[in-house]
């Protein structure tokens, strides 16, 4: 069997680098070397690309800066190419892709539109999928066309905010009410969310949410828990088991998420089949809505008087890190990670480089 040659990006632009290189050494620590050769490519902080090629556990923290195998090199948008360019004009063909990139210029299309551009196959959604899912304003208004249920909501732009900002904050406070949920449109790992609980602290999370972002979506507070449902595949996707969210934190923000280990995972979810298997439903259906493909973790908030399920957001390259629920969900079920690994770089390769 000839052995297949994946890139895995790591690294980015984003406010989630740090989090994509613990991502991308959990894809590297689990993949099948018998089956693939392995192309790293890290992106640092500042936009610059090398090719690494050394110890994967220098990845986290960002220590395989500091690697001698280190060589400048980019995929490049000629197809002729079909994978890197390296600094001394050496071509190294790449049969695939996995863009294991958090946030900003990796998970919001860019990347995916550069794959596209060179007709390289790759791990996950398109780049008009992966933009629609990163805006949660665009992800919103999605989902009331198609009906399925979320929390209330309100957006603007930096521009519309500044031009008029007391008109903002009313219809706002008038749609929402207190407490109101700001976040970024553009961001994850639920960085630069804030919850304000009167006109003062929303003014002051709107502020927080625009330095991560020029547009912010303000959402009504929902008394309940949030779940989590992992899908994969194309035009025939499957999801895996529902988890629970235990957050250390008043809801699940950044440092609950990855640095407080009070916070907890209950897989599966604390909830009667029935209601998983509705979340299961409902997930697959924002799926298809939202055009996925390859992979994606599917966020609801459970209400707690009536046990409504309510969509939170969806990650088209959910986390691959030790804490990270995506994998956890599928092995539940009984897809172990090197499977599942293995399964999204042919779901990848099975669409093909045109797409």
């Amino acid at each position: 069997m000839d052995k297949k040659t994946v890139g895995i990006l790591f690294g980015g632009v984003s406010s989630e680098h740090d989090i994509s290189t613990i991502s991308a050494k959990g894809i590297i620590s689990n993949i099948n070397k018998e089956k693939y050769n392995l192309v790293l490519i890290g992106i640092t902080k500042d936009g610059e690309w090398y090719l690494f090629d050394d110890d994967v556990e220098m990845l986290p923290n960002d220590n395989w800066l500091t690697s001698k195998s280190l060589k400048k090199a980019f995929i490049s948008p000629d197809t002729s190419i079909h994978g890197v360019v390296t600094e001394d004009g050496k071509k190294i063909y790449l049969d695939a892709v996995f863009p294991v990139l958090h946030g900003k210029n990796g998970e919001d299309g860019t990347m995916q539109g550069l794959l596209q551009l060179a007709q390289i196959p790759f791990v996950g959604c398109d780049s008009t999928s992966s933009g629609v899912c990163m805006d949660k304003g665009v992800t919103n208004a999605v989902l009331d066309a198609y009906n399925i249920a979320q929390a209330k909501w309100y957006a603007f732009t930096n521009y519309d905010y500044n031009k008029n900002p007391n008109e903002c904050l009313e219809n706002a406070i008038e749609k929402l009410g207190f407490p109101i949920f700001v976040k970024p449109a553009n961001a994850g790992s639920s960085v630069g969310i804030s919850k304000a609980t009167n006109k003062e602290e929303l003014e002051k999370g709107i502020e927080i949410a625009f330095k991560e972002d020029k547009k912010v979506v303000l959402e009504e507070f929902v008394d309940g828990f949030e779940v989590e449902c992992a899908v994969l595949g194309n035009e025939e996707p499957v999801a895996g088991e529902v988890g629970r969210v235990l957050a250390a934190a008043e809801f699940y923000d950044f440092d609950a998420k990855y640095n407080n280990p009070e916070s907890k995972t209950l897989i599966p979810a604390d909830l009667p089949k029935e209601k998983r298997d509705e979340i299961r439903v409902e997930a697959l259906r924002a799926y298809k809505a939202l055009g996925c493909e390859g992979l994606s973790r599917v966020d609801f908030f459970v209400r707690k008087d009536d046990e409504k399920i309510l969509l939170n957001e969806i990650n088209t390259i959910p986390g691959q890190t030790p804490i990270s629920m995506y994998p956890k969900l599928f092995e539940a079920v009984g897809v172990q990670y090197d499977e599942l690994i293995d399964r999204l770089i042919e779901l990848a390769l099975a669409r093909g480089g045109k797409i």
